[in-house]
């Protein structure tokens, strides 16, 4: 089964998490599959949207957050945007949409990125949410501060972690038809098990700018802007001598390895001098939130004017899910109750079954 394992290093103001997605990767690659109105994604695309997915599960399991991490890419190129979602109890899914063909040897400049105004957005949607509260959204482009292009959905992440953080990150990700998998390292101002304090975080405020993603506040930590943290910690980017001996030892981890090794061959290999200190591994795995109620919302969002137009065109309104390939049939009868309000519905006789 898909696996999550957590762990720190014991005294160490350094934490990490491994993810290997087997059940739960195939199953989005299979459902894709079976669609017969897409087809399969391009082997490139689908190694873009494994790493992708991989990546929401390490983000969304180093934050207390009661919703969605929604992982976007979107820009100019073959692929429209490319979106894998994770919920709080780390279900998944993962979908993109392809507009143009794709080379074998795409990169993610060349599927995403050609005009060199690609944008990859970190979303924390609540699942609760009161009244006028919006989802947390960061942005970062697919460029360096050079606006050199990135290649790597990695490099975007940790760049995107350094900005909203202000915390070192190192993120190593692959994915190909079998498993999804990712390594990600950093460092915490805050040593031993203190490090995964995840009581001690709380929701980004309403109107703050980029969320806060994979922390823990320290005691008394207030919040001026798009971190948790202190300007000291601020200070100590790059300089800390102990995530900078573990990162460079993760940075060695090859795709390869990351793909067919089991997790404690990984972590021996990587960090056999270093004392860990493990947590419960937690199991993600892929679902689907799409329902028919949620498409007969979206339907109800187009107007009536338009719902009737389709139904005059083809006799009936069809959605596919682009997660789940789940497909939803709305004829006139059910459209027409879509636009009836409850109180004008007549009521069910009870012998109907």
């Amino acid at each position: 089964m898909s696996e999550l394992h957590k762990f720190i290093f014991d005294g160490l103001p350094v934490r990490g998490s491994i993810v290997r997605l087997t059940d739960a990767w195939t199953d989005i690659l299979a459902r894709r599959d079976a669609n017969q109105a897409t087809g399969a994604w391009p082997p490139p695309v689908a190694e873009l949207l494994g790493e992708m997915a991989a990546a929401g599960v390490l983000m969304q399991s180093n934050i207390k957050f009661n919703g969605a991490l929604v992982l976007q890419i979107y820009g100019s190129g073959p692929v429209k945007v490319a979106v894998a979602e994770v919920q709080h109890d780390l279900s998944l899914r993962a979908t993109a949409k392809v507009v143009g063909e794709v080379d074998a040897n795409a990169r993610l400049s060349d599927l995403v990125n050609v005009g060199n105004k690609g944008r990859c957005a970190i979303t924390l949607d609540p699942k609760d949410r009161f009244p006028g509260q919006q989802p947390y959204q960061g942005v970062v482009p697919l460029h360096g501060d050079h606006r050199e292009k990135i290649e790597n959905i990695s490099e975007v992440l940790q760049h995107y972690m350094l900005q909203s953080e202000q915390l070192d990150t190192t993120l190593v990700l692959a994915a190909d038809s079998k498993v999804a998998a990712g390594l990600l390292i950093q460092r915490l101002p805050l040593e031993g098990e203190g490090n995964l304090a995840g009581s001690r975080t709380a929701g980004p405020p309403q109107g703050a700018g980029a969320p806060s993603v994979g922390s823990a506040a320290p005691p008394g930590a207030q919040r001026g802007g798009p971190s948790f943290f202190s300007k000291a910690n601020e200070d100590e980017i790059g300089l800390n001598e102990d995530y900078n001996r573990i990162a460079i030892l993760a940075s060695s981890l090859k795709r390869e390895e990351l793909l067919e090794l089991d997790v404690d061959t990984i972590l021996h290999r990587l960090f056999w001098q270093e004392k860990l200190l493990r947590f419960e591994p937690q199991t993600p795995q892929f679902a689907c939130t799409c329902s028919r109620d949620r498409v007969a919302r979206m339907i109800r969002g187009l107007g009536q004017d338009e719902a009737q137009s389709i139904l005059a065109e083809r006799g009936e309104i069809e959605v596919g899910c682009e997660f789940c390939g789940q497909q939803y049939r709305f004829d006139a009868v059910d459209a027409t109750q879509i636009f009836t309000s409850p109180g004008d519905q007549p009521p069910v006789s009870p012998t109907v079954q």
